[in-house]
This record gives C-alpha cells, structure tokens and sequence, in this order.
C-alpha cells in the first residue's frame, strides 16, 4: 500500500522529498479530483491531506472516512499551522462515545 499527499506546494514538496507521491491543489475542485483519483487507486494505503484543503472538501472527506475501507485519510496541519477552530482528537472521541477523558 502506498502513501499519498494532497495540499498546498510546500507540504506536497515536503512529502516528495521523502519519496511520498503527491497532488498540489489550491481550490476545491482541485481537491475533490485529486482526492477522488486516490480513493479509485487500487495501491492508495494512506491519503496526507492539509486541514485548509480538508476543510474546503468536508463532506467528501467525511464520505471517504464513512464509507471507505481504505484508503486512511489523515489530515495534518500546513505549513500556515493547524486551523483555529478545528476540534482536537480528545473532543472527537468524547462527542462520539459520550465519555469525558481525563488527561
């Protein structure tokens, strides 16, 4: 299985450096292809995706996480850092599952 990137030049750069194939897009239409050509690909293991381009294409990520076995979609901060209003990992999890997590 392989690993793909899909953000902003720099970040996609970055991945490339380390031998990670990526798409650079700067809108939603962009990222929606870029991201609908992954999913179809039978090798994609693991999509990268910038949180400000995650952002821009909210439900067809939530789709691709819902209703996809693979590939895994995993958002990262870009280079500008990580987006002010997005919920962390511990507010996820106590929505879903209704349990409050102690640190």
């Amino acid at each position: 299985m392989k690993f793909f990137c899909i953000g902003d030049e720099d970040t996609v750069r970055g991945f490339r450096l380390a031998g990670i194939e990526g798409h650079v897009v700067s809108d939603a239409e962009q990222a929606e292809t870029a991201l609908a050509n992954v999913v179809r690909r039978r090798d994609a293991g693991v999509v990268i995706v910038t949180d400000a381009i995650a952002a821009k294409i909210r439900e067809q990520v939530d789709e691709v996480r819902l209703k996809c076995e693979r590939p895994l979609l995993v958002e990262i901060p870009g280079p500008e850092g990580p987006i002010a209003e997005r919920k962390s990992l511990r507010q996820l999890v106590q929505e879903a599952v209704g349990i409050r997590i102690q640190e």
